[in-house]
């Protein structure tokens, strides 16, 4: 059923297509979508620790970002189209396809024999991934109203603690015993508890039988399009200059690309990615909000452990755990802003509140140097962890709530996709950002060439320096996390001003029981 547009495009309470389902077997629902999430997220945190011994065995140093690089690109680039194909032919078989390909590539790439290989099978990997983050979003869309789905915001943030912190040590462990081709297998018992839950508990409504064809058109414009921004974000300032003529090239690609996209679905009979969503100004506004959140985030998450191990002296494994006063941080104030927004309907303060604290804990971390000790930075993290709790949640179930039904798969992708495109800019920008400021640093103390070709070294690397060199190097790597985060501060500043002018449209409540005969995904199905 249409929404009611308010104004401004903002939708108004929408009944929910389909029943609602049964706490319980909600519950049951949920648990499988969030294994299925922990796949996707988990992933790359367990493949980045095993991927010293993968080339040690499979060799082709000189393509180790791509086995990452890969990945990223296929997620992105599918994350749009794995939505809107959602919204035509029904989220429950869509999404388990995306399992299935991601199980399908996990494999290929723990029998890899060659970095030609892994790479191929990564991104086939990825590909499954970019349908696993939408069809989790979209799908507790379809299950739970807005109003209701706060519950469950601690569930989702919990997800995301558990990856940052548990993937590098579950990695390290799994490589020691077991070998890396492991760290790709050990999804395959995951994702086969996640289809069969799925399968049999998991009961939409079944779509009507799509009319109109896919925009291959959009489909492509738009995946060369964030290709070429990813591989510019990727590449600029580490395998080519900014201004190299690769880079400049690229950039021409994506913007050529992306200028095409827009034209072609202004005019497209079932657009990839339909405009008017973008008119809703609570949409538009989380879309940025999103990207900015997801540019500071994964940056504070880079540099927080390099600072830790280099200039604090924390190992590999204790600098995840290091990450705990922020990821814990930020799942309490996730559940608590579930349960007001559950208990009241509103949200319109957590943004603000969150892009606020954003701000603060960015402008704390600039000023660690190489003094600070582990419990003021743990202090600071944890303003940092409270912003990002107001945020995660929040841009993403205002997103949802702001298009009709019909839509909650694109905007979903949507939403999934600008907070991607805002890590992959944050990460290579502030990367720049800190490399140079760390090279910049040890020139003028004489101890460039201790570091020539990277702005990163280990503790063990590091203890081996001479005590001159090293306390030039801690004070560069300090300098280099201080504008890092000063930038993030500023870029986040754009977010709390975005926040102010959201507007309070009511989330929708419950929906209608269903006829007695609709149909459904599975005809021997019980209501979920």
């Amino acid at each position: 059923m249409a929404a009611d547009a308010v104004p401004d495009g903002d939708t108004q309470s929408q009944p929910v297509a389909g029943s609602l389902p049964e706490p319980r077997s909600v519950r049951v629902v949920v648990l499988a979508l969030m294994i299925a999430m922990l796949l996707a997220m988990l992933d790359n945190m367990i493949v980045g620790t095993a991927m010293p011994t993968i080339v040690g065995e499979l060799g082709g140093l000189e393509h180790l970002s791509w086995v990452v690089t890969a990945y990223t690109l296929a997620t992105a680039a599918s994350t749009p189209i794995w939505g809107k194909l959602g919204d035509m032919y029904g989220r429950k078989g869509i999404f388990l396809i995306s399992i299935v390909i991601f199980l399908i590539g996990s494999a290929l790439s723990g029998m890899a024999q060659d970095m030609g290989q892994l790479i191929g099978f990564r991104a086939v990997q990825g590909l499954g991934a970019g349908g696993l983050m939408v069809g989790v979003m979209a799908i507790i869309g379809d299950l739970v109203p807005p109003r209701e789905r706060g519950r469950y915001q601690g569930m989702m943030a919990a997800v995301m603690a558990v990856a940052m912190i548990g993937g590098p040590l579950v990695g390290g462990s799994i490589t020691d015993h077991w070998g890396w081709r492991w760290s790709f297998y050990i999804n395959l018992p995951l994702g086969a508890v996640a289809l069969a839950m799925i399968t049999t508990v998991l009961h939409l409504p079944r779509k009507e039988k799509a009319t109109r064809h896919v925009d291959y058109l959009g489909a492509a414009l738009l995946t060369v399009g964030i290709t070429a921004i990813v591989l510019v974000t990727t590449w600029g300032g580490t395998e080519y200059a900014w201004d190299s003529a690769v880079i400049m090239e690229l950039t021409a690609i994506g913007v050529a690309s992306l200028t095409g996209f827009l034209f072609v679905e202004r005019r497209a009979a079932e657009p990839l990615m339909p405009l008017h969503i973008f008119r809703s100004r609570n949409f538009s506004l989380m879309s940025v909000i999103g990207f900015l959140a997801g540019f500071v985030m994964f940056g504070a998450v880079l540099f927080l452990p390099l600072f830790q191990q280099s200039v604090q002296g924390a190992s590999a494994t204790n600098s995840g755990l290091l990450l705990l006063p922020m990821l814990m941080s930020m799942l309490v104030v996730s559940m608590y802003a579930g349960r007001v927004t559950t208990s009241t309907g509103r949200y319109r303060i957590f943004p603000i509140v969150g892009a606020g604290l954003i701000v603060a804990g960015l402008f704390l971390l600039a000023q660690m140097d190489t003094g600070t000790s582990r419990l003021t930075s743990g202090i600071y993290m944890a303003v940092l962890g409270a912003g990002m709790g107001f945020l995660m949640q929040v841009t993403m179930l205002v997103a949802q709530n702001s298009v009709e039904l019909k839509d909650m798969g694109v905007a979903s992708s949507s939403a999934t996709l600008f907070r991607t495109l805002g890590s992959s800019f944050g990460v290579a920008i502030m990367g720049a950002l800190f490399t140079g400021r760390v090279q910049d640093e040890m020139a003028a103390r004489g101890g460039g060439q201790a570091t020539a070709g990277s702005a990163q070294l280990d503790a063990a690397s590091l203890a081996k320096l001479p005590e001159p060199v090293r306390e030039a190097y801690e004070f560069a790597v300090a300098s280099g996390t201080h504008a890092a985060f000063l930038l993030g501060a500023a870029v986040a500043v754009i977010g709390f001003i975005a926040a102010f002018f959201v507007k309070e449209v009511p989330l929708r409540g419950t929906g209608p029981s269903p006829a007695a005969d609709e149909p459904t995904e599975d005809k021997a199905a019980a209501s979920v």
